[in-house]
């Protein structure tokens, strides 16, 4: 491969700036009906990360630390979260410019993303020489195709995917011009790939490093004039990931999931039928109702995968350039035989268990990380976008000259035998409009790309063409359904302003409860989908959540599972056996609310273990009458062992607004004439807390109720002391008699270093 100076290999007269005009304006037009706020994107988007987007400004213009938050999980420490969007940078500065993010703001940052690569897409083919008309159905093809547009709701990994593409153009300039400059570049385009920290992520940094490997091995010019670049990006995108991912390491090995066993891994494979829809977006039934979707994963055993992610459509154009294309021409560029092969790659990965391939590739170091191959069709449509774009560069450069009868046969081809599929599948009916549609399509994506062999259309005219062509057929293909766009009235629970009547009667009940030393906790079970973080949004404090990634102590202790939006998604533990027991009182579970009677999610609950105070259409509000103050000064203490009493599930007797279980010499230092024990919280903040204690002679013990972790540190009347472990999970400080003020601070970098010293 040549190396590609400035201007060297760009055709005169090629419109990519007007390439990258249409790309926005059908970018806009595919994006308008989020944007208008006629719908939203739902599902993750909304139950998960909406919630962290709404968390995120709360903190910032509050003054407060969004690094740990107290509203889920008893306690989770956000900086480490892949998914709290604290190292996202659009997500950062729209939190910090506008305090109520709105769910507008929110998917349009999504689709900004994805237009940003899209635009990174057509720069690259600028740089490469390649006609604008391809970089823009390449750029087309990436963001509103494949799973960038039936997994939109999949936040984290399209930001991922978004920062791909940019990536990828900065570090082919910086590599074309050795440039330590665009290597630097490339590298804090990279780190911010990387800070992803999802699989999306994992696969880009493989094929970019793969990518930089093979550019080094192949170009002409001198192997050691490739270090400046590859250096400067090295540097600069360790520099910015090194501390952020530590964080992230560190939480895996303290959480539920540090690694996924290959059988776990299999359960998230691409079924290979699930190819056909490069063909046809919904002749599978993907956009209508679930009952009448017959494609797979439907019929495949042990897989979990929802519908949506088994699509990869990504417009006619972009398979018939494809066909009209492929030859020995085809791959005669060096670059194009390594995005063919990464194609390749991502599709064996992706098919998981359907190949033998994948237990190779689950050995290579990270890959345990993940559960679901099927993410790889990210990465695949990206790829497969590229190879089109270029397909089409040599059909309108003259390069590649498909006969016509050749490309109407292979594409009518492919189109009866899926006729055929669903014939044998008893679909056929269900199957035909969908395939009528997309054969229009495909016979509109034949002419276009006959006209533009036999030069019919050129310029203006061309791009015109092919952002009319993909605009549309993304609009019917891809378009707004059921997996990807929601009314947003469905999602009132969520809004700060909302009117949920269930929200505010919570929020009125925990006010008229809160006492100085009451924080009082509740849970959100069995309602809908986007309901367990709702706590996120609203800023009161949920005993559970919803997050894939939980601190393994609290799953251990409470069985808490990553989700609560069924009832049997509702997981109990031996510690934690049912509603009714020494835990939910210790977290201070005051107030349930439940989307079924609550004996129907906890077999063990008994008529009367609660107070039904109300029910709100098929909302059922309970009380715990013994729920506990979030912080108490316990005088006794009992030596108990922790990992036994979860073994075992046995509680100590004991009246535990007076005693401490910890893994120490047990002492009692209660008098009966002695003066009360009182606690009482000062101030309450996300990364810290004030507490006021008066103890007894002897002395005696502040328990808080919240989740104990290590990058939490205490302060005694400005002395620091040792925070402990106590009742299993949550945290206590040893205090003397006398009145007293202990500081909790969230310190999660000295934490990490104190951790990292220790091994």
């Amino acid at each position: 491969m040549q190396r590609i100076g400035k201007n060297a290999g760009r055709p005169e007269g090629q419109p990519y700036a007007l390439a990258a005009a249409f790309f926005l304006v059908c970018a806009l037009a595919l994006a308008f009906p989020w944007l208008s706020g006629r719908v939203t994107i739902p599902w993750d988007a909304k139950a998960h990360f909406f919630p962290q987007f709404a968390f995120l400004a709360h903190a910032l213009h509050s003054g407060q630390s969004p690094f740990w938050t107290p509203h889920v999980f008893a306690g989770m420490p956000q900086i480490a979260d892949p998914q709290s969007l604290i190292f996202a940078p659009f997500f950062l500065l729209a939190a910090a410019l506008v305090p109520e993010p709105s769910f507008v703001l929110a998917d349009a940052i999504v689709f900004a993303m994805l237009a940003m690569g899209g635009l990174a897409l057509i720069a690259y083919f600028r740089d490469r020489g390649w006609s604008a008309a391809g970089g823009l159905l390449a750029a087309l093809a990436f963001a509103f195709g494949g799973s960038a547009a039936w997994r939109i709701q999949h936040v984290g990994q399209i930001m991922s995917l978004a920062w791909l593409p940019v990536t990828l153009w900065l570090l082919a300039r910086g590599l074309d011009r050795r440039s330590a400059l665009y290597g630097a570049a490339a590298g804090a385009a990279a780190a911010l790939l990387v800070l992803g920290r999802d699989q999306v992520a994992f696969l880009g940094v493989l094929m970019l490093s793969a990518y930089a490997a093979y550019r080094v091995a192949t170009d002409e010019s001198p192997k050691l004039s490739a270090v400046a670049p590859l250096a400067a990006g090295a540097l600069t995108g360790l520099t910015i990931i090194a501390v952020p991912l530590a964080f992230t390491l560190e939480l895996a090995a303290h959480s539920n999931r540090p690694e996924i066993d290959l059988d776990g891994a299999f359960k998230g494979s691409l079924p290979p039928g699930s190819f056909w829809t490069l063909i046809s977006a919904n002749m599978f039934g993907t956009d209508g109702p679930l009952k009448n979707f017959w494609g797979p994963p439907a019929g495949e055993r042990d897989l979990f995968l929802a519908r949506n992610m088994t699509n990869v459509y990504l417009g006619e154009l972009t398979l018939v350039s494809l066909i009209a294309a492929l030859g020995r021409r085809f791959l005669s560029n060096k670059e194009i035989r390594f995005f063919a092969a990464a194609a390749l790659f991502f599709a064996l990965y992706a098919l998981g268990r359907y190949t033998p391939v994948f237990a190779f590739f689950y050995h290579l170091p990270g890959v345990d990380l993940w559960r679901r191959p099927a993410d790889a069709t990210f990465l695949l449509g990206a790829t497969l976008a590229i190879l089109a774009g270029y397909g089409f560069n040599l059909v309108e450069r003259g390069e590649a000259t498909p006969r016509t009868a050749w490309l109407v046969g292979a594409v009518a081809a492919l189109f009866a035998v899926a006729l055929l599929i669903a014939a044998a599948k008893g679909h056929l009916n269900q199957a035909s409009w969908p395939l009528a549609i997309s054969a229009i399509f495909a016979a509109l994506a034949i002419a276009l790309i006959l006209a533009t062999r036999d030069r019919l259309l050129r310029g203006p005219y061309l791009l015109a063409a092919v952002a009319t062509l993909m605009s549309v057929d993304l609009t019917i293909g891809n378009g707004p359904n059921e997996s990807t766009a929601l009314p947003p009235e469905q999602f009132e629970a969520l809004r700060v302003d909302g009117k949920d009547p269930v929200i505010a009667y919570l929020r009125g009940k925990l006010k008229e409860t809160a006492t100085p030393d009451r924080r009082d906790r509740v849970e959100l079970a069995a309602i809908d989908f986007h309901w367990p973080n709702a706590s996120l949004v609203h800023g009161f404090d949920h005993d559970l959540g919803y997050n894939p990634i939980r601190l393994r102590l609290f799953e251990d202790v409470t069985g808490a599972g990553d989700h609560l939006a069924l009832p049997e998604q509702r997981q109990f533990s031996k510690l934690y056996p049912s509603y009714r027991s020494v835990l939910s009182d210790m977290l201070g579970l005051r107030f349930i609310a439940t989307g079924v009677p609550i004996e129907k999610i906890d077999g063990n609950y008994k008529h009367g273990d609660f107070v039904e105070l109300t029910r709100i259409g098929d909302v059922h509000i309970y009380e715990n009458p013994r729920a506990m103050p979030r912080v108490i000064l316990a005088t006794c203490a009992i030596h108990v062992d922790f990992a036994a009493m979860m073994k075992s599930g046995e509680w100590p007797e004991a009246d535990y607004r007076e005693t401490v279980l910890l893994e120490t010499p047990p002492i009692c230092h209660t008098r009966k004439d002695a003066p009360p024990a009182t606690a009482k919280i000062l101030s309450y903040e996300n990364d810290r807390i004030v507490a006021e204690a008066s103890a007894p002679p002897g002395g005696g013990w502040l328990v808080l109720h919240d989740v104990w972790h290590p990058w939490w540190f205490a302060n005694l009347d400005g002395v620091e002391a040792p925070i402990l472990r106590a009742n299993v999970m949550f945290r206590a400080v040893a205090i003397p008699e006398g009145r007293h003020e202990v500081r909790f601070h969230f310190q999660p970098l000295r934490g990490l270093l104190t951790e990292l010293s220790r091994r």
